[in-house]
């Protein structure tokens, strides 16, 4: 066998007797974007084998994935950093073990929104071709805090709106997702009153415009610094919580949306209208949120859920269009390179970051 480097990311290991690999069959069912003989058997990569703060983050070289023949490899260009990251590497919450693995991460780079380029497809793949621009989402398998990663071409992957930069595209579905699973789940209606408590962080940033397409009027809650911003993502009436008690405004409301989970159903229940509807993102004080949820739809009145968020490529297109049109742009707080991932790690953390934090690769 001999061995070729072919620069820093890539190492060709050819059989004296067939000098193409690909016409060794070592990559059946693959199809390149450059040169066969251009293989990608190394990317750097922000991993994490075990749980705990930002510091267990390392920058290291790690087996690059290759696609399988329903899948798709992703030369990813941009990624970010949330709060579902920070969650599953922090394990905080034990129950997410049950998931990323009881003892130790069972996928070690994190990254569940990406964009980039296709690199290589599968030989099923028919909706994708080598060259495209896409973004996408992976919540279960992760991987967008690397060089390249692989999703199946049926998961929540599409093509990047022209008009969208990498760095404006892979911060388009955490937040949104998260948010329109919720607006479904309240089954807003055109004239409905809506509070968004924690109106500038990924999900609460884009639940303020989706709900204003839905044709809800939008009570919004931020900090002092944010009030203009939230008002230009469509917000009817912003409460500023560092100089006004939200509990005490005279507006009732169908749904009341916590983007952030620091409300309550306790503090909420008085603001909403007879059958009205709250949702945190959070589990609350004590799993609370959890136990409204089961009991309070039993009753006549208002009531607590908690559904559980969920992503298709449906889901993907719908965001893609409204993002093609302009009727919802990601807001960015910070950029950082991948190697200042712990940086940016702890950054979103702090608690103080406004909208999305992004990765450029």
């Amino acid at each position: 066998m001999l061995i070729t480097s072919l620069g820093e990311d890539m190492v060709l290991l050819v059989e004296q007797a067939s000098p193409d690999p690909f016409a060794a069959g070592i990559f059946d069912g693959v199809t390149p974007f450059f040169s066969p003989t251009q293989v990608h058997s190394k990317m750097k990569a922000a991993q994490y084998t075990k749980y705990g703060p930002p510091e267990v983050i390392r920058i290291v070289d790690i087996e690059s994935p290759q696609p399988k023949p329903n899948e798709i490899l992703v030369r990813v260009q941009a990624t970010t950093v949330n709060r579902t990251d920070c969650g599953f590497r922090s394990a905080e919450y034990f129950i997410s073990r049950f998931w990323s693995g009881l003892l130790r991460p069972k996928y070690t780079v994190l990254g569940n929104e990406f964009a980039g380029d296709v690199e290589a497809i599968g030989s099923e793949v028919t909706s994708f071709s080598p060259g495209d621009r896409v973004f996408g989402y992976n919540d279960e398998r992760f991987g967008g805090h690397a060089e390249f990663l692989v999703i199946a071409e049926n998961e929540a992957i599409a093509i990047i709106p022209s008009t969208l930069t990498y760095k404006e595209a892979a911060p388009l579905l955490e937040g949104a997702h998260y948010a329109l699973c919720d607006i479904r789940a309240a089954n807003v209606q055109p004239g409905q009153d809506v509070m968004v408590y924690g109106a500038t962080g990924a999900i609460g940033s884009a639940a303020v415009p989706l709900l204003k397409h839905v044709g809800a009027r939008v009570t919004a809650v931020c900090n002092t610094k944010n009030v203009d911003l939230v008002r230009s993502l469509g917000a009817d009436v912003v409460i500023d919580y560092q100089t006004d008690d939200y509990t005490r405004t005279d507006q009732v409301f169908d749904f009341i949306f916590d983007a952030v989970g620091k409300s309550s159903f306790g503090q909420c229940k008085p603001l909403l209208k007879p059958k009205g509807i709250y949702i945190s993102t959070e589990l609350g004080k004590r799993g609370a949120n959890i136990f409204y949820a089961l009991f309070t739809p039993l009753l006549k009145g208002r009531k607590v859920l908690f559904p559980i968020p969920s992503i298709d490529r449906s889901d993907v297109l719908y965001i893609r269009e409204l993002a093609e049109k302009g009727l919802f742009k990601p807001v960015i707080d910070r950029e950082y390179s991948l190697h200042d991932i712990v940086a940016a790690t702890t950054y979103v953390e702090s608690g103080q970051k406004t909208g999305n934090v992004v990765i450029m690769m």
